[in-house]
């Protein structure tokens, strides 16, 4: 089977999976046209289409662990071999030149220890350019989240313990040890493209009032896996009213 890894690439890329089918196949395709590129690692949680057959026929590295991004984050980077790593949500579009950005600003400036991609949401609604403006606002005060690309030096991740394996919050919660651990970067040019899908057909408002209440929540203490129940309960009730607002 080919592989398409490159021995003289300094970035390991790790993908949390489950269910993308659809989308990884473009993903991996874009990144293994990077000349950074040591290697994809899909950490898969379980998928029941055909992703993981997907990811190994192109020749990426796959992990399988249990569901949930914040253990497949970590497994996926116990696995890592690069230098540096980058972690991408399956859902997002790559830019040409992504991977030598990040080699870039962490090659030449030994004092930064990682950071993240300016975001552009995808589709043409003025939701999608309000959610971009508001990631690229707060980014000033050191806040963003995994659909940004994280990435990091490794050893700088060995040194942080890594992803913790919690429910939710895994990226802020790692964002936050990250920014502690020094200066960090927002690499502006190229920029990468997130998805919007978990806010198609449900009521913008409500999702960011639900996202702006976890995130206060977890600031007074309430537990990851407390969050998640009730983040997976708004969810389920956003996804019943869409199934009853096309049925009627």
């Amino acid at each position: 089977m080919n592989r398409y890894f490159g021995p003289q690439g300094r970035v390991s890329v790790v993908i949390p999976t489950l269910n993308e089918a659809g989308r990884i196949g473009p993903l991996i395709e874009s990144l293994r046209r990077e000349r950074e590129l040591r290697e994809i690692i899909v950490a898969d949680g379980g998928s029941t289409d055909d992703t993981a057959s997907i990811a190994e026929r192109l020749g990426t590295r796959l992990v399988t662990s249990d569901r949930g991004r914040g253990q497949q984050l970590r497994a996926g980077a116990a696995a890592a071999r690069g230098e540096f790593l980058l972690f991408l949500h399956a859902d997002s579009v790559f830019p040409q030149g992504g991977l030598s950005a990040i080699t870039e600003v962490l090659g030449h400036n030994a004092g930064v220890a990682g950071g993240n991609f300016q975001v552009v949401f995808d589709g043409d609604t003025r939701f999608a350019r309000w959610l971009t403006a508001i990631y690229a606002w707060i980014r000033r005060f050191a806040l963003y989240y995994g659909d940004s690309g994280i990435f990091v030096r490794r050893a700088v991740y060995e040194a942080l313990g890594g992803f913790q394996p919690i429910a939710l919050m895994e990226d802020y919660e790692f964002v936050r040890r990250l920014e502690r651990a020094g200066t960090t970067c927002c690499i502006g040019n190229p920029r990468l493209v997130a998805s919007s899908r978990r806010f198609e057909e449900r009521q913008p408002a409500t999702m960011i009032t639900i996202w702006a209440l976890i995130q206060v929540l977890y600031w007074a203490g309430i537990s990851p896996e407390r969050l998640a129940r009730m983040y997976s309960r708004n969810a389920r009730g956003s996804d019943q009213r869409a199934s009853m607002r096309r049925q009627s």
